[in-house]
């Protein structure tokens, strides 16, 4: 149902978080209003089902959308559309996570690998907080996590931190690159969206029985919350990556940054009995250097660890978030992200 509704009325909403990107890079183009409504009830229909992905999508979608219909409400030119498209995907993502600062950065940075546009700087920043404030003003509440003690810098500390963080930007790449890869290979096997979708759910519906669980089904938050307090099964990341690209490559709606907190978390919380380190410390730094590396984000990342966990461990943090996109490869999980400068290959 869902894929059929894109199919039939859905047009270039299709497209996702790239088609706003690829408008304010090129502008020569529009984000429809539906894109809002069908990504929200994709969204919905997702995870009432129990596909693997996340929230973030929708809400810069929503926002995105919506913001282009007010830009061209007010006739706004080519580069206020830019900004305030900007701001659509700011508010959307800070709110969603609340986090307006991280919202903040992300508008900006996710743009372009390396380059940061400083021009939307406060109107997204404005539009970022007001998107929080709105949402705590509905009563939603947002989930908290504690990174607990934060050891003192010490060489062999800093030493784990970085062998860690070099996995979690290796284990961003892989989920890179293997959600492209099953879109792809989807894609070419099933070419209609419908049929693609409908095996797609029987996939996973045979992958839940086949391992007897169904921790890794939507959005993972008790798994997420697990691994903050004892140490993940040394399988979880991988299997969480695995429900995700299926859910993602047969067409389902929602986004890639939930599952990847999941992925992260894990991970972190499975290194932190082997290289002896507090389980709820390493399980934060996985939890945004996953994310900063598939997103090719670490700014906004390290910010949002701040948030989430306060500054006691904020070195700590921007090792991780900035080792992970130096090892996470030129791509990223936003196909239409411009590469611009300062990552290697």
């Amino acid at each position: 149902m869902i894929s059929y509704l894109y199919m039939k009325y859905g047009g270039e909403a299709g497209k996702g978080n790239n088609l706003i990107l690829e408008q304010i890079h090129r502008g020569d183009g529009v984000v429809p209003l539906r894109m809002a409504p069908l990504v929200l009830l994709g969204t919905w229909t997702t995870h009432l089902f129990g596909g693997s992905a996340g929230r973030e999508g929708t809400a810069v979608q929503m926002g995105g959308s919506m913001s282009e219909w007010v830009g061209s409400w007010f006739r706004l030119k080519a580069p206020d559309r830019k900004i305030i498209l900007i701001c659509g995907i700011g508010a959307g993502f800070g709110s969603i996570f609340g986090t307006p600062l991280s919202g903040t950065i992300f508008g900006l940075e996710v743009l372009a690998i390396g380059l940061l546009s400083y021009e939307a700087l406060l109107p997204c920043f404005i539009a970022s907080y007001v998107g929080h404030l709105a949402t705590t003003a509905w009563g939603v509440t947002h989930v908290h996590y504690a990174m607990g003690d934060v050891p003192a810098v010490q060489p062999m500390v800093f030493l784990k931190v970085v062998f860690a963080s070099i996995l979690f930007g290796l284990m961003a790449l892989t989920f890179i690159k293997l959600t492209h890869a099953m879109k792809a290979w989807l894609g070419k096997l099933f070419k209609h969206a419908a049929l693609r979708s409908f095996i797609g759910g029987f996939a996973i519906i045979g992958m839940v029985y086949l391992i007897g669980s169904r921790t890794y089904i939507g959005l993972g938050i008790p798994l997420m919350q697990q691994s903050f307090e004892e140490a993940a099964s040394p399988l979880d990341f991988l299997w969480k990556t695995l429900f995700t690209a299926v859910t993602l490559g047969a067409g389902f709606q929602g986004g890639e940054v939930t599952p990847l907190f999941v992925i992260g978390s894990t991970l972190g919380s499975t290194l932190a009995s082997v290289l002896h380190l507090s389980v709820p410390f390493l399980a934060a730094i996985g939890f945004v250097s996953v994310f900063s590396g598939a997103a090719n984000t670490p700014l906004a990342c390290f910010i949002m660890g701040i948030e989430l966990f306060g500054g006691e461990g904020a070195i700590y943090l921007f090792i991780g978030c900035v080792i992970s996109y130096l090892c996470s490869g030129r791509s990223g999980i936003y196909s239409a992200q411009q590469l611009g400068a300062g990552k290697p290959k």
